[in-house]
């Protein structure tokens, strides 16, 4: 029988300071954005257009599994972003069924401005999450029957 490794108090706090941390992080792209004008959805949905992998296409159905919405959410946030202007749909050359969101100058300017500041953000202080990251990556040393009867006798 294979015994799980207890959770240690380390693990713990480290699962509880990376929760913090992403909260934090997240919490202040949100401000950064109103700060500019936009809502964290909109943002949200520039930086997903804009970051897309190499070779996808930003039709609806991908920006709102990349963004966790339900597609008419998507739809309903594409017609928001459109109606001010920040995004553009057009018909896809490839396949014609397929609509494809694209940034407008004004949707990237907006993108720019909070995007230097989070990566900025990041660069200043990322290093902890990435610590805190790695803390959890490391795995606890799971002890032999050799090593408890050593410790035993240590007692």
């Amino acid at each position: 029988m294979i015994r799980r490794a207890k959770i240690t108090d380390e693990e713990f706090r480290a699962l509880a300071e990376l929760r913090y941390r992403i909260r934090r992080f997240v919490q202040q792209g949100n401000v950064l954005a109103q700060r500019a004008g936009l809502e964290p959805q909109q943002y949200l949905l520039l930086l997903t257009i804009r970051g897309l992998p190499e070779g996808q296409e930003s039709t609806i159905r991908v920006l709102a599994e990349r963004l966790s919405l339900q597609h008419h959410s998507a739809v309903e946030l594409v017609n928001r972003m459109e109606r001010h202007g920040y995004v553009r749909r057009l018909r896809s050359q490839s396949d014609r069924r397929n609509v494809l969101v694209y940034l407008q100058p004004r949707g990237e300017r907006l993108l720019d401005r909070v995007a230097k500041q989070r990566i900025s953000e990041i660069r200043s202080e990322g290093r902890t999450l990435v610590e805190t990251i790695s803390s959890l990556l490391e795995r606890p040393r799971v002890r032999t029957r050799q090593d408890k009867q050593i410790l035993r006798r240590k007692k």
